[in-house]
């Protein structure tokens, strides 16, 4: 399987599932959105993951490129890609897929418990994964569930928190790589705001256990999805 993965900040780069694809002996490549880029052709991926950033959907006076993303999301989407969308990413996903992104009534930044709904026993990929794990959060902006995908997760403050489509195209609001929650605070902290679900830097930090775990969802998440990826794996 071959990983491309769409970077829109400095700091927003892949880390355990790097490793995990390293392990895995898998082709791992990048484009660095907020530099120069060409974006790859089509047939040099199987896997594209879009990853998170601090800026949203709608900031496109601010990040010109994003219109030129968008447009190639949609490309991907038709030439019947796998694709891994996170926070930012997912919501860029359900966007290409016709859904609204608004601004959520509760900012969700540290660690919260999310739950898998009944759909998510249909799944090939959550279906995997354990019935309650406490994944990272860090987003103000959420999404409506894309028409014809299912709704995979929940949490206490945000009824959507990830959506399938065929098990080929999948969005996660909640992040997977505990190594984000430092980049995040050094990059973000200064723009956080109290709120019912925002976690003090100091709680975020201290998730170490939390982290662990999380590393095992990741795996068992990106295995699912390498085996959809793998020749004669797609539904």
């Amino acid at each position: 399987m071959r990983i491309h993965s769409l970077q829109h900040v400095s700091y927003g780069h892949l880390t355990t599932i790097a490793q995990w694809a390293k392990h895995k002996k898998l082709s791992l490549s990048t484009t660095l959105l907020y530099q120069d880029f060409e974006l790859p052709k089509f047939d040099d991926f199987d896997l594209l993951i879009i990853l998170g950033g601090p800026m949203s959907i709608f900031d496109e006076g601010r990040y010109p490129w994003l219109k030129e993303e968008k447009k190639f999301i949609i490309k991907v989407i038709e030439k019947g890609k796998t694709l891994l969308g996170i926070c930012l990413g997912a919501q860029l996903l359900a966007d290409a897929m016709g859904a609204r992104v608004y601004k959520s009534q509760y900012t969700e930044i540290g660690w919260h418990p999310v739950s898998l709904t009944e759909e998510a026993k249909n799944s090939r990929v959550f279906g995997r994964l354990p019935r309650i794990f406490t994944p990272f959060l860090w987003h103000e902006y959420s999404f409506e569930i894309p028409k014809g995908c299912r709704r995979v997760a929940e949490s206490e403050s945000c009824v959507n928190q990830a959506f399938e489509y065929r098990d080929k195209i999948i969005g996660i609001q909640f992040h997977i790589e505990p190594p984000i929650i430092k980049r995040a605070i050094s990059c973000c902290g200064a723009q956080m705001k109290k709120g019912k679900y925002v976690q003090s830097p100091e709680e975020m930090l201290n998730g170490k256990a939390n982290a662990e775990k999380l590393d095992s969802v990741m795996t068992l998440l990106m295995d699912g999805i390498e085996g959809i990826c793998r020749p004669g794996g797609a539904i």
